[in-house]
């Protein structure tokens, strides 16, 4: 079956749409309600943050850390905290400006899909909030309806968002199918799909990202302000 080609828009998410990490404002929110003991969570991610900067995080380290609290919670309470998430630590993280790129895309009848490492329980809401229909976040293992606090496949994370995003064109024709197509990101960490796409565009990009930026003459696009400290989603 011949697929009909398309132009596609990526979108990493934390600190790139978001002027902030989801990853690390979840994990705040859960010490804010005393499900985190705040010393202890945040010296962990402190380091992990280090590593994710530095470009030497274990995902799987990471992600181990990061979703056992959501290990064995019911998940009717799991979306009350995430509706309540999303107005006191998510809502004010959205600039208008993220939101009028995206929009961009779809008004030109792009397919825009979001790339984060990010899992997907934490995202699927923020994918939403943006308008954007397709999301390529790191899934999560369930047994018996509740999450086991282990990742799903591979994880969105450097090349594995390369991995996944090919995944996913695999029912859409492939990159054969992709007439062109835009990445926007803030982290060097992703470089193996900025490499991948016809528009690499860096967005607020951290140092290493900002230097690769410049020599190869990308786009440097700023967005906005980042918040506070970041976490070690990407």
């Amino acid at each position: 079956m011949k697929h009909s080609e398309f132009v596609l828009a990526l979108f990493d998410l934390d600190n790139t749409l978001l002027a902030g990490d989801s990853d690390y404002e979840w994990a705040q929110f859960l010490i804010d309600r005393g499900v985190l003991d705040r010393d202890t969570h945040e010296q962990k991610n402190r380091l992990f943050y280090e590593q994710y900067q530095a470009g030497t995080l274990d995902i799987f380290e990471f992600l181990a850390f990061q979703l056992a609290p959501l290990a064995g919670q019911p998940r009717a309470r799991l979306d009350e905290w995430h509706a309540a998430f999303m107005r006191e630590r998510i809502e004010p993280l959205i600039n208008p400006a993220a939101a009028a790129l995206v929009k961009l895309h779809r008004d030109a009848g792009h397919t825009c899909a979001i790339v984060t490492a990010t899992n997907e329980f934490v995202t699927a809401p923020i994918a939403r909030v943006f308008g954007v229909e397709h999301l390529i976040a790191t899934e999560l293992e369930q047994r018996d309806g509740t999450f086991s606090g282990k990742p799903a496949g591979t994880p969105a994370f450097r090349e594995g968002k390369v991995v996944r995003l090919e995944q996913w064109l695999a029912s859409r024709g492939g990159w054969q199918a992709v007439a062109d197509s835009w990445f926007y990101s803030d982290s060097a960490n992703d470089l193996p799909l900025l490499e991948r796409v016809h528009h690499p565009i860096a967005v607020d990009p951290d140092e290493r990202l900002r230097g690769v930026a410049s020599t190869r003459g990308w786009p440097i696009l700023a967005l906005q302000t980042k918040a506070g400290a970041a976490g070690g989603g990407a």
